[in-house]
Protein backbone atom coordinates (compact mmCIF):
# COMPACT_ATOMS: atom_id res chain seq x y z
CA UNK A 1 0.00 0.00 0.00
CA UNK A 2 1.58 3.73 -1.28
CA UNK A 3 0.02 6.98 -0.55
CA UNK A 4 0.05 9.76 -2.88
CA UNK A 5 -0.88 13.52 -2.49
CA UNK A 6 -3.95 14.57 -3.48
CA UNK A 7 -2.29 17.69 -5.71
CA UNK A 8 0.05 14.94 -7.31
CA UNK A 9 3.26 16.62 -7.00
CA UNK A 10 5.17 14.15 -4.12
CA UNK A 11 6.38 10.69 -4.89
CA UNK A 12 4.47 7.96 -3.50
CA UNK A 13 5.41 7.01 0.10
CA UNK A 14 4.91 4.00 2.42
CA UNK A 15 2.60 4.31 5.48
CA UNK A 16 5.60 4.97 7.91
CA UNK A 17 6.26 8.42 5.08
CA UNK A 18 2.76 9.42 5.41
CA UNK A 19 2.37 8.35 9.12
CA UNK A 20 5.71 11.05 9.69
CA UNK A 21 3.94 13.49 7.16
CA UNK A 22 1.91 16.33 8.01
CA UNK A 23 0.70 17.91 4.72
CA UNK A 24 2.35 16.50 1.99
CA UNK A 25 5.42 18.52 0.53
CA UNK A 26 3.43 19.49 -2.13
CA UNK A 27 0.70 21.08 0.35
CA UNK A 28 -1.49 18.77 -0.17
CA UNK A 29 -3.38 15.42 2.10
CA UNK A 30 -1.76 12.05 1.49
CA UNK A 31 -4.36 9.39 0.54
CA UNK A 32 -3.91 5.48 -0.40
CA UNK A 33 -3.07 5.50 -3.68
CA UNK A 34 -6.25 2.48 -4.25
CA UNK A 35 -8.86 1.59 -1.53
CA UNK A 36 -9.54 -1.43 -0.61
CA UNK A 37 -12.57 -3.50 -1.92
CA UNK A 38 -14.44 -5.62 0.81
CA UNK A 39 -16.73 -8.34 -0.63
CA UNK A 40 -19.92 -9.57 1.24
CA UNK A 41 -17.92 -12.39 2.88
CA UNK A 42 -15.75 -10.13 4.05
CA UNK A 43 -18.22 -8.13 6.09
CA UNK A 44 -20.03 -10.89 7.16
CA UNK A 45 -17.02 -12.55 8.88
CA UNK A 46 -16.41 -9.05 10.46
CA UNK A 47 -19.62 -8.24 11.42
CA UNK A 48 -18.91 -10.37 14.55
CA UNK A 49 -15.29 -8.88 15.18
CA UNK A 50 -15.44 -6.89 18.48
CA UNK A 51 -14.31 -2.91 17.72
CA UNK A 52 -10.24 -3.73 18.66
CA UNK A 53 -10.05 -6.31 16.08
CA UNK A 54 -11.97 -4.32 13.43
CA UNK A 55 -9.04 -1.76 14.25
CA UNK A 56 -6.42 -4.44 13.83
CA UNK A 57 -8.15 -5.80 10.20
CA UNK A 58 -8.50 -2.45 8.98
CA UNK A 59 -4.76 -0.84 9.84
CA UNK A 60 -3.61 -4.69 8.40
CA UNK A 61 -5.15 -3.11 4.48
CA UNK A 62 -3.61 -0.28 5.21
CA UNK A 63 -0.17 -0.86 6.83
CA UNK A 64 2.13 -3.93 4.74
CA UNK A 65 3.40 -6.64 6.70
CA UNK A 66 6.67 -6.14 5.74
CA UNK A 67 6.95 -2.74 7.33
CA UNK A 68 4.53 -3.85 10.35
CA UNK A 69 4.55 -7.70 11.16
CA UNK A 70 0.81 -8.25 11.70
CA UNK A 71 1.77 -9.46 15.37
CA UNK A 72 3.41 -6.50 15.96
CA UNK A 73 0.68 -4.52 14.42
CA UNK A 74 -1.60 -6.47 16.76
CA UNK A 75 0.28 -5.94 20.16
CA UNK A 76 0.93 -1.87 19.12
CA UNK A 77 -3.21 -1.72 19.02
CA UNK A 78 -3.85 -3.70 22.13
CA UNK A 79 -1.41 -1.84 23.70
CA UNK A 80 -2.93 1.88 22.46
CA UNK A 81 -6.53 0.49 23.55
CA UNK A 82 -5.20 -0.72 27.07
CA UNK A 83 -6.16 2.97 28.78
CA UNK A 84 -9.99 3.07 27.79
CA UNK A 85 -12.44 2.70 30.51
CA UNK A 86 -15.04 0.50 28.83
CA UNK A 87 -13.73 -3.08 28.42
CA UNK A 88 -15.44 -2.77 24.68
CA UNK A 89 -13.23 0.36 24.10
CA UNK A 90 -16.57 1.96 22.58
CA UNK A 91 -19.88 1.40 23.47
CA UNK A 92 -23.51 1.42 21.40
CA UNK A 93 -26.65 2.74 23.74
CA UNK A 94 -29.89 1.72 22.42
CA UNK A 95 -32.21 5.02 23.60
CA UNK A 96 -36.63 5.59 22.86
CA UNK A 97 -37.17 6.80 19.43
CA UNK A 98 -34.47 4.40 17.72
CA UNK A 99 -31.56 6.68 18.55
CA UNK A 100 -28.44 4.94 18.95
CA UNK A 101 -25.46 7.24 20.20
CA UNK A 102 -22.16 5.12 19.11
CA UNK A 103 -20.17 6.17 22.39
CA UNK A 104 -16.44 7.08 20.80
CA UNK A 105 -15.58 8.88 24.65
CA UNK A 106 -14.18 6.28 26.98
CA UNK A 107 -10.70 7.02 26.79
CA UNK A 108 -8.32 8.84 28.71
CA UNK A 109 -9.52 12.43 27.62
CA UNK A 110 -13.62 11.31 27.37
CA UNK A 111 -12.88 12.22 23.42
CA UNK A 112 -12.98 10.26 20.35
CA UNK A 113 -9.93 11.18 19.30
CA UNK A 114 -7.80 8.88 21.53
CA UNK A 115 -9.21 6.37 19.48
CA UNK A 116 -7.47 7.15 16.75
CA UNK A 117 -4.25 8.93 18.47
CA UNK A 118 -3.45 6.44 20.91
CA UNK A 119 -3.13 4.06 18.01
CA UNK A 120 -0.82 6.50 16.01
CA UNK A 121 1.22 7.11 19.30
CA UNK A 122 1.83 3.39 19.32
CA UNK A 123 2.77 3.44 15.49
CA UNK A 124 4.89 6.74 16.31
CA UNK A 125 6.62 5.30 18.88
CA UNK A 126 7.60 1.78 17.18
CA UNK A 127 9.29 3.12 14.37
CA UNK A 128 11.31 5.85 16.52
CA UNK A 129 12.56 3.14 18.34
CA UNK A 130 13.60 1.22 14.82
CA UNK A 131 15.54 3.91 13.89
CA UNK A 132 16.38 5.68 17.12
CA UNK A 133 15.13 9.25 15.72
CA UNK A 134 13.66 12.59 17.08
CA UNK A 135 10.14 14.47 15.79
CA UNK A 136 9.14 17.43 16.78
CA UNK A 137 5.25 17.33 17.02
CA UNK A 138 3.28 20.81 16.38
CA UNK A 139 -0.80 20.57 17.23
CA UNK A 140 -3.41 23.11 16.88
CA UNK A 141 -6.81 22.35 18.72
CA UNK A 142 -10.16 23.57 18.86
CA UNK A 143 -10.82 21.58 22.39
CA UNK A 144 -9.99 17.97 22.07
CA UNK A 145 -7.08 16.84 19.90
CA UNK A 146 -4.29 18.38 22.08
CA UNK A 147 -5.29 16.68 24.98
CA UNK A 148 -5.58 13.36 23.15
CA UNK A 149 -2.54 13.99 21.28
CA UNK A 150 -0.54 14.79 24.63
CA UNK A 151 -1.77 11.64 26.21
CA UNK A 152 -0.65 9.74 23.27
CA UNK A 153 3.11 11.00 23.41
CA UNK A 154 3.31 12.43 27.26
CA UNK A 155 6.94 11.39 28.68
CA UNK A 156 8.11 10.06 25.57
CA UNK A 157 11.70 11.11 25.02
CA UNK A 158 11.96 10.64 21.55
CA UNK A 159 9.12 13.24 21.17
CA UNK A 160 8.04 16.59 21.78
CA UNK A 161 4.88 17.93 21.83
CA UNK A 162 4.14 21.18 20.78
CA UNK A 163 0.29 22.35 21.03
CA UNK A 164 -1.49 25.54 20.09
CA UNK A 165 -5.04 26.47 22.41
CA UNK A 166 -7.83 29.08 21.74
CA UNK A 167 -7.52 30.91 24.70
CA UNK A 168 -10.91 30.92 26.12
CA UNK A 169 -12.57 29.12 23.38
CA UNK A 170 -12.25 25.87 24.54
CA UNK A 171 -14.13 24.50 27.58
CA UNK A 172 -12.11 24.89 31.05
CA UNK A 173 -11.93 21.32 31.23
CA UNK A 174 -10.58 21.00 27.42
CA UNK A 175 -8.22 23.14 28.67
CA UNK A 176 -7.25 21.86 32.20
CA UNK A 177 -6.59 18.55 30.11
CA UNK A 178 -3.73 20.24 28.24
CA UNK A 179 -2.25 22.68 30.69
CA UNK A 180 -2.17 20.31 33.56
CA UNK A 181 -0.01 17.94 31.65
CA UNK A 182 3.78 18.74 33.25
CA UNK A 183 6.24 16.83 30.57
CA UNK A 184 9.35 18.04 29.91
CA UNK A 185 8.36 16.73 26.40
CA UNK A 186 4.85 18.79 26.35
CA UNK A 187 4.80 22.51 25.10
CA UNK A 188 1.33 23.94 25.77
CA UNK A 189 0.38 27.76 24.16
CA UNK A 190 -2.53 29.90 24.61
CA UNK A 191 -2.95 31.45 21.66
CA UNK A 192 -5.52 34.79 22.17
CA UNK A 193 -7.01 33.90 18.55
CA UNK A 194 -9.45 31.19 17.09
CA UNK A 195 -9.19 27.93 15.69
CA UNK A 196 -8.44 28.89 12.14
CA UNK A 197 -5.94 31.33 13.37
CA UNK A 198 -3.47 29.43 15.29
CA UNK A 199 -3.28 27.08 11.93
CA UNK A 200 -1.07 30.15 10.32
CA UNK A 201 1.66 29.37 12.05
CA UNK A 202 1.46 25.83 12.03
CA UNK A 203 0.98 26.11 8.27
CA UNK A 204 3.99 28.34 7.56
CA UNK A 205 6.31 25.87 9.84
CA UNK A 206 4.95 23.03 7.99
CA UNK A 207 5.71 25.41 4.53
CA UNK A 208 9.98 25.88 5.51
CA UNK A 209 10.68 22.70 4.10
CA UNK A 210 14.21 23.22 5.39
CA UNK A 211 13.05 23.78 9.03
CA UNK A 212 10.05 20.73 8.89
CA UNK A 213 12.95 18.60 7.71
CA UNK A 214 15.76 19.73 10.28
CA UNK A 215 13.45 19.19 13.13
CA UNK A 216 11.45 16.44 11.84
CA UNK A 217 8.08 18.17 12.07
CA UNK A 218 5.16 16.40 11.72
CA UNK A 219 1.25 17.04 12.31
CA UNK A 220 -1.09 14.66 14.83
CA UNK A 221 -4.38 16.70 13.41
CA UNK A 222 -6.22 15.16 10.80
CA UNK A 223 -4.04 16.22 8.45
CA UNK A 224 -1.81 12.89 9.43
CA UNK A 225 -3.12 9.60 7.49
CA UNK A 226 -3.00 7.37 10.35
CA UNK A 227 -6.07 9.25 12.58
CA UNK A 228 -8.08 8.77 9.28
CA UNK A 229 -7.59 4.99 8.98
CA UNK A 230 -8.12 4.36 12.54
CA UNK A 231 -11.38 6.19 12.34
CA UNK A 232 -12.63 4.10 9.43
CA UNK A 233 -13.66 1.13 12.09
CA UNK A 234 -16.21 3.41 14.00
CA UNK A 235 -18.38 2.68 10.87
CA UNK A 236 -18.07 -0.79 10.50
CA UNK A 237 -18.60 -1.39 13.76
CA UNK A 238 -21.57 1.53 14.19
CA UNK A 239 -22.95 -0.86 11.00
CA UNK A 240 -22.69 -3.96 12.33
CA UNK A 241 -24.10 -3.16 15.60
CA UNK A 242 -27.44 -1.39 13.97
CA UNK A 243 -27.79 -3.70 10.79
CA UNK A 244 -31.04 -5.89 11.52
CA UNK A 245 -29.54 -8.50 9.38
CA UNK A 246 -26.70 -9.41 6.52
CA UNK A 247 -28.24 -12.50 5.74
CA UNK A 248 -30.52 -10.32 2.74
CA UNK A 249 -29.93 -9.43 -0.47
CA UNK A 250 -28.75 -6.66 -1.20
CA UNK A 251 -27.34 -5.90 2.48
CA UNK A 252 -29.48 -3.36 4.17
CA UNK A 253 -28.43 0.05 4.34
CA UNK A 254 -27.61 1.52 8.17
CA UNK A 255 -27.62 5.83 8.40
CA UNK A 256 -24.56 6.98 9.99
CA UNK A 257 -24.77 10.71 11.24
CA UNK A 258 -21.81 12.60 11.85
CA UNK A 259 -20.95 15.76 14.39
CA UNK A 260 -18.62 17.60 11.94
CA UNK A 261 -15.86 20.25 11.85
CA UNK A 262 -12.54 19.57 10.45
CA UNK A 263 -13.63 16.69 8.35
CA UNK A 264 -11.99 14.61 9.64
CA UNK A 265 -14.28 11.87 11.23
CA UNK A 266 -16.96 11.99 8.19
CA UNK A 267 -13.96 11.60 5.35
CA UNK A 268 -12.56 8.13 7.14
CA UNK A 269 -16.96 7.24 6.88
CA UNK A 270 -16.84 8.16 2.83
CA UNK A 271 -13.47 6.00 2.46
CA UNK A 272 -15.64 2.87 4.87
CA UNK A 273 -18.26 3.54 2.01
CA UNK A 274 -16.03 3.33 -0.69
CA UNK A 275 -14.94 0.18 0.73
CA UNK A 276 -17.74 -1.63 -0.11
CA UNK A 277 -19.91 -1.05 3.84
CA UNK A 278 -23.34 0.02 2.50
CA UNK A 279 -24.07 2.90 4.70
CA UNK A 280 -25.32 6.25 4.05
CA UNK A 281 -23.62 9.13 5.53
CA UNK A 282 -25.16 12.63 7.31
CA UNK A 283 -22.51 15.17 7.94
CA UNK A 284 -24.02 17.38 10.85
CA UNK A 285 -22.15 21.04 11.13
CA UNK A 286 -23.24 23.76 13.69
CA UNK A 287 -23.44 27.44 12.66
CA UNK A 288 -20.05 27.24 11.08
CA UNK A 289 -21.83 25.79 7.90
CA UNK A 290 -19.32 25.53 5.17
CA UNK A 291 -19.40 21.85 5.04
CA UNK A 292 -23.18 22.12 4.85
CA UNK A 293 -23.07 24.80 1.91
CA UNK A 294 -20.76 22.75 0.05
CA UNK A 295 -22.78 19.72 -0.30
CA UNK A 296 -25.97 21.84 -0.97
CA UNK A 297 -25.09 24.21 -3.17
CA UNK A 298 -21.48 22.95 -3.82
CA UNK A 299 -20.55 26.77 -2.17
CA UNK A 300 -17.36 25.81 -0.58
CA UNK A 301 -16.04 29.60 0.76
CA UNK A 302 -15.81 31.17 3.92
CA UNK A 303 -18.24 32.92 5.70
CA UNK A 304 -17.45 36.62 7.34
CA UNK A 305 -16.17 34.85 10.57
CA UNK A 306 -16.10 31.68 13.17
CA UNK A 307 -19.22 31.93 15.52
CA UNK A 308 -18.70 30.83 18.60
CA UNK A 309 -21.16 28.00 19.30
CA UNK A 310 -22.07 25.45 22.02
CA UNK A 311 -20.28 22.61 20.16
CA UNK A 312 -16.84 24.54 20.58
CA UNK A 313 -14.68 21.76 18.76
CA UNK A 314 -16.50 21.95 15.51
CA UNK A 315 -15.73 25.85 15.36
CA UNK A 316 -13.92 25.43 12.25
CA UNK A 317 -14.43 27.68 9.00
CA UNK A 318 -11.57 25.80 6.94
CA UNK A 319 -12.33 21.94 7.20
CA UNK A 320 -8.87 21.21 5.38
CA UNK A 321 -9.88 17.16 4.96
CA UNK A 322 -12.98 18.23 2.39
CA UNK A 323 -9.94 17.79 -0.50
CA UNK A 324 -9.75 14.37 0.69
CA UNK A 325 -13.08 13.93 0.10
CA UNK A 326 -13.21 15.78 -3.24
CA UNK A 327 -10.05 14.14 -4.35
CA UNK A 328 -11.73 10.82 -3.56
CA UNK A 329 -15.05 11.42 -5.40
CA UNK A 330 -13.11 13.13 -8.14
CA UNK A 331 -11.42 9.93 -8.97
CA UNK A 332 -8.28 10.66 -7.92
CA UNK A 333 -8.18 13.87 -10.18
CA UNK A 334 -4.80 15.25 -8.65
CA UNK A 335 -4.53 17.97 -11.47
CA UNK A 336 -8.54 19.29 -10.24
CA UNK A 337 -8.13 19.40 -6.55
CA UNK A 338 -4.98 21.06 -7.16
CA UNK A 339 -6.82 23.81 -9.09
CA UNK A 340 -9.40 23.72 -6.76
CA UNK A 341 -7.34 24.28 -3.43
CA UNK A 342 -5.24 26.89 -4.56
CA UNK A 343 -8.28 28.68 -5.73
CA UNK A 344 -9.62 28.45 -2.40
CA UNK A 345 -6.03 29.51 -0.97
CA UNK A 346 -6.12 32.76 -2.59
CA UNK A 347 -9.90 33.69 -2.92
CA UNK A 348 -11.06 31.78 0.17
CA UNK A 349 -14.16 30.67 -2.23
CA UNK A 350 -15.02 27.35 -4.52
CA UNK A 351 -17.65 26.91 -6.18
CA UNK A 352 -17.39 23.20 -6.91
CA UNK A 353 -17.18 21.80 -10.69
CA UNK A 354 -21.63 20.65 -11.29
CA UNK A 355 -20.53 16.88 -11.90
CA UNK A 356 -18.36 17.15 -8.26
CA UNK A 357 -20.60 18.82 -6.60
CA UNK A 358 -23.33 16.20 -7.89
CA UNK A 359 -21.02 12.99 -6.52
CA UNK A 360 -20.42 15.26 -2.99
CA UNK A 361 -24.15 15.40 -3.03
CA UNK A 362 -25.05 11.86 -4.05
CA UNK A 363 -22.03 10.52 -1.14
CA UNK A 364 -23.16 12.78 1.74
CA UNK A 365 -26.52 14.24 3.34
CA UNK A 366 -25.74 17.37 5.67
CA UNK A 367 -27.60 19.66 8.14
CA UNK A 368 -26.69 22.59 10.58
CA UNK A 369 -27.54 22.79 13.80
CA UNK A 370 -27.82 26.08 15.58
CA UNK A 371 -27.45 26.43 19.88
CA UNK A 372 -31.42 26.42 20.38
CA UNK A 373 -31.33 23.12 18.36
CA UNK A 374 -28.13 21.69 20.18
CA UNK A 375 -30.24 22.43 23.43
CA UNK A 376 -33.55 21.01 22.43
CA UNK A 377 -32.04 18.13 21.33
CA UNK A 378 -29.89 17.59 24.91
CA UNK A 379 -33.04 18.37 26.71
CA UNK A 380 -35.40 15.94 24.89
CA UNK A 381 -33.10 13.18 25.21
CA UNK A 382 -32.17 13.82 28.87
CA UNK A 383 -36.26 14.04 29.11
CA UNK A 384 -36.63 10.64 27.39
CA UNK A 385 -33.90 8.32 28.88
CA UNK A 386 -32.19 10.21 31.49
CA UNK A 387 -29.03 10.15 29.24
CA UNK A 388 -26.84 13.07 28.89
CA UNK A 389 -25.28 14.39 25.71
CA UNK A 390 -22.03 16.48 25.02
CA UNK A 391 -23.49 19.56 22.51
CA UNK A 392 -21.47 18.02 19.58
CA UNK A 393 -23.80 14.55 20.17
CA UNK A 394 -26.69 16.76 20.58
CA UNK A 395 -25.83 18.03 16.86
CA UNK A 396 -26.22 14.22 15.62
CA UNK A 397 -29.18 13.91 18.09
CA UNK A 398 -30.73 17.08 16.29
CA UNK A 399 -30.78 15.67 12.95
CA UNK A 400 -32.26 12.18 14.52
CA UNK A 401 -35.15 13.82 16.05
CA UNK A 402 -35.65 16.14 12.72
CA UNK A 403 -36.96 13.25 11.38
CA UNK A 404 -40.17 11.72 10.30
CA UNK A 405 -40.40 8.59 12.69
CA UNK A 406 -39.30 10.75 15.50
CA UNK A 407 -40.11 14.53 14.50
CA UNK A 408 -43.02 15.54 16.59
CA UNK A 409 -42.41 19.28 16.92
CA UNK A 410 -39.46 18.99 14.74
CA UNK A 411 -41.52 19.20 11.59
CA UNK A 412 -40.04 22.30 10.33
CA UNK A 413 -36.30 21.57 10.61
CA UNK A 414 -33.86 22.24 8.09
CA UNK A 415 -32.81 18.74 8.84
CA UNK A 416 -35.92 17.05 7.14
CA UNK A 417 -35.95 14.49 5.02
CA UNK A 418 -38.38 11.59 3.92
CA UNK A 419 -35.18 8.83 4.11
CA UNK A 420 -35.46 7.47 7.69
CA UNK A 421 -36.97 4.24 6.97
CA UNK A 422 -33.73 2.69 7.71
CA UNK A 423 -31.40 1.89 10.62
CA UNK A 424 -29.57 5.48 11.96
CA UNK A 425 -26.62 5.77 14.19
CA UNK A 426 -25.52 8.75 15.70
CA UNK A 427 -21.88 9.20 16.56
CA UNK A 428 -20.86 10.74 19.93
CA UNK A 429 -17.39 12.58 19.94
CA UNK A 430 -17.19 13.48 23.41
CA UNK A 431 -18.32 12.48 27.15
CA UNK A 432 -21.06 15.80 28.59
CA UNK A 433 -18.82 15.63 31.72
CA UNK A 434 -16.36 17.93 29.33
CA UNK A 435 -18.55 20.96 28.69
CA UNK A 436 -20.46 21.77 32.31
CA UNK A 437 -21.64 25.17 30.90
CA UNK A 438 -23.66 24.03 27.92
CA UNK A 439 -25.13 20.77 29.77
CA UNK A 440 -26.25 23.29 32.33
CA UNK A 441 -27.28 25.84 29.91
CA UNK A 442 -29.74 23.13 28.60
CA UNK A 443 -31.48 23.39 32.46
CA UNK A 444 -29.79 19.96 33.48
CA UNK A 445 -27.43 18.91 35.77
CA UNK A 446 -23.59 17.77 35.20
CA UNK A 447 -22.24 14.66 36.18
CA UNK A 448 -18.65 15.25 36.58
CA UNK A 449 -16.03 12.17 37.27
CA UNK A 450 -13.52 12.20 39.66
CA UNK A 451 -10.88 12.48 37.11
CA UNK A 452 -12.49 15.70 35.93
CA UNK A 453 -12.78 17.23 39.33
CA UNK A 454 -9.35 16.66 39.91
CA UNK A 455 -7.74 18.77 36.91
CA UNK A 456 -9.37 21.78 38.77
CA UNK A 457 -6.65 21.82 41.50
CA UNK A 458 -3.46 20.66 39.38
CA UNK A 459 -0.66 22.74 38.74
CA UNK A 460 -0.70 24.44 35.33
CA UNK A 461 1.77 25.53 32.80
CA UNK A 462 1.81 27.52 29.22
CA UNK A 463 2.71 30.10 27.41
CA UNK A 464 0.81 32.51 26.06
CA UNK A 465 0.82 33.83 22.14
CA UNK A 466 -0.72 37.47 22.52
CA UNK A 467 -2.02 39.27 19.48
CA UNK A 468 0.42 41.40 17.77
CA UNK A 469 3.26 38.71 18.36
CA UNK A 470 4.76 36.77 15.73
CA UNK A 471 3.20 33.45 16.58
CA UNK A 472 5.36 31.23 14.10
CA UNK A 473 8.68 32.78 15.19
CA UNK A 474 7.90 32.04 19.08
CA UNK A 475 7.11 28.16 18.32
CA UNK A 476 10.12 28.18 15.77
CA UNK A 477 12.94 29.82 19.13
CA UNK A 478 10.80 26.71 21.18
CA UNK A 479 11.52 24.14 18.64
CA UNK A 480 14.90 24.84 18.15
CA UNK A 481 15.78 25.25 21.70
CA UNK A 482 13.87 22.15 22.70
CA UNK A 483 16.37 20.65 19.83
CA UNK A 484 19.14 21.42 21.09
CA UNK A 485 18.48 18.80 24.22
CA UNK A 486 18.89 16.09 21.96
Amino acid sequence: MEYISTRGGTRAVDFEGALFSGYAPDGGLFMPQSIPSLDRDTLRRWSSLCYRELVKELCSLFISAELVPRDTLNNLINRAFSRFRHKDVVHLSRLKDGLNVLELWHGITYAFKDLSLSCTGQFLQYFLEKKQKHISILVGTSGDTGSSAIESVRGQKNMNIFVLLPKGLCTQIQELQMTTVIEDNVHVFAAHGNSDEIDEPIKELFADVDFARKHNLMSLNSVNWSRIMVQIAHYFYAYFQCAPSLDTTPLPVVEIVVPTGGGGNITAGCIAQKMGLPIRLVAVVNSNDIIHRTVQHGDFSLAEGVKATLASAMDIQEPYNVERILWLLSGSDCRLIKMLMEQFSISKSVKLPEDLHRKLSETLRSCSASDEDIVGAMRRCWEENQYLLCPHSAVAAHYHYSQPDTARLHLKSSCFSFLSSIPRCCLAPASAAKFQDAVLQAGLVPQIPPEITALTVMETRSTALERGQDWAQVLRRRIEAMAQRW
